[in-house]
């Protein structure tokens, strides 16, 4: 595809005035960088018939990715975030650079910025680890979407990665850095691999949402930015005191126990998704579903095939709160949903009774600063046991679009704005 006339010439008439623009000295004053967007990273995982392709079992070798984010809070610098967290080798990163996204793999002329890392070009990310950028001088708005493309030459092996996602991610072979228009990012798919952060030069705070399915937006319209994380953003960006979102959400994730599928138990991987990245004033945390669920519908994925009761459940989500407060950080609780209508084998009498127990408790134990109760958006008046029809994904088990925006708008604000 090629760029429209109008893109080109706009391109040309930027980059011709701000070449008699002289250089604005460096910025000396300390930083205060908030998390803007962020995704949870997963070992590698197989392609499969519910999340489509994925590249994470293979990696990369000569390739150039690009993937595209919705920035949630406004700033005059960004730095992105890498990850290595489950690679087996070294991470080589050739060269990145970061634009404003002008649909699909199409960057905006002249905002393409070039990332280093200390001062280089280039990085070697440890396995284990994460890495941060220097800051680039790109003034971001909140709720826009920003091009972060990365060029990995030498192979990868198995690469660290988010496998749902709502978004489409672009590939091509070679080094591609540059290119504004999209033609050669030929190969898409819909997770994200090794960014896991892009953070603005910002007063503002920032709120993460963490937990499973129901965070991570399965259900809702691809390419939409409809989850209710997504929507909750919208509302948080026009709050009075406008605060960041970041979605820590995994498909999958339990709070007990971890799975070759959907990554690392709650407990282990909450301080690294949630209280390691900066500005962080509160979380809304959803969890309990799969470690009540999974049990029932069993396979490979399933982890733990162990049975939990509701004072384990209760006793992860007190540590996570504990966790969190000894951080000074909010804490809102999500209630559970119903679960009665999934199509696959999720739910049974025991399971029901645990899911009422444990939202009982979340709704009235005082242990949470606020409470989200999404089982109260979602359930049906007539059968409280059973979601709303209009309100279901065609998996009988997760909000489609409206559901996901009764959740959003169910949230009181000023536990976390205040």
């Amino acid at each position: 595809m090629k760029l429209p006339r109008w893109a080109v010439v706009l391109g040309v008439a930027v980059a011709a005035v701000a070449a008699t623009v002289p250089a604005v000295m460096a910025d000396t004053s300390p930083a205060r960088w908030v998390a803007a967007w962020g995704s949870a990273m997963q070992p590698p995982t197989p392609s499969t018939a519910d999340n489509g392709p994925n590249w994470s079992i293979k990696g990369f070798k000569d390739h150039t990715l690009r993937q595209v984010v919705r920035v949630t809070t406004a700033g005059t610098r960004v730095r992105i975030r890498l990850s290595n967290v489950y690679g087996t080798k070294p991470l080589t990163i050739a060269g990145a650079r970061v634009a404003r996204s002008a649909g699909g793999a199409v960057v905006w002329p002249a905002s393409s910025r070039s990332v280093t890392f200390a001062g280089k070009p280039s990085a070697n990310i440890p396995p284990g680890k994460e890495l941060v950028s220097d800051p680039v001088a790109l003034t971001v708005s909140a709720l826009e979407r920003l091009a972060v493309t990365i060029r990995m030459s030498d192979a990868t092996g198995p690469a660290t990665f988010h496998r749902f996602t709502t978004a489409t991610s672009y590939r091509t072979r070679g080094d591609h850095l540059d290119d504004v228009a999209g033609d050669a990012f030929r190969e898409t798919t819909s997770a994200w691999y090794y960014l896991t952060g892009v953070e603005v030069d910002s007063a503002a705070a920032a709120v993460v949402a963490f937990g499973d399915s129901l965070i991570d937006g399965v259900g809702s319209s691809a390419g939409a930015d409809v989850r209710f994380v997504d929507q909750l953003a919208e509302r948080l960006s026009t709050a009075a005191r406008p605060l960041a979102t970041v979605n820590a959400g995994i498909a999958g994730g339990s709070l007990l126990s971890g799975s070759p599928c959907y990554g690392d138990r709650a407990a282990d991987r909450f301080q690294r998704d949630v209280l390691d990245r900066p500005g962080v004033r509160a979380v809304i945390v959803h969890l309990g579903a799969n470690d009540l669920g999974l049990p029932q519908a069993g396979g490979a994925c399933a982890g733990s095939k162990a049975k939990v009761t509701v004072q384990q459940l209760i006793a992860g989500h007190r540590k996570l709160v504990e966790s969190a407060r000894a951080r000074g950080v909010k804490v809102v609780g999500v209630t559970i949903g119903p679960l009665r209508d999934a199509l696959f084998p999720y739910w049974n009498q025991e399971v029901e009774e645990a899911r009422n127990a444990l939202n009982r408790w979340i709704r009235t134990s005082g242990t949470y600063d606020a409470v989200l109760d999404a089982d109260h958006a979602m359930a049906d008046p007539a059968t409280p046991d059973r979601s709303r029809p209009g309100y279901l994904f065609m998996d009988g088990l997760h909000p489609n679009d409206a559901g996901h925006h009764a959740i959003a708008a169910a949230l009181d604000l000023r536990p976390i704005t205040g």
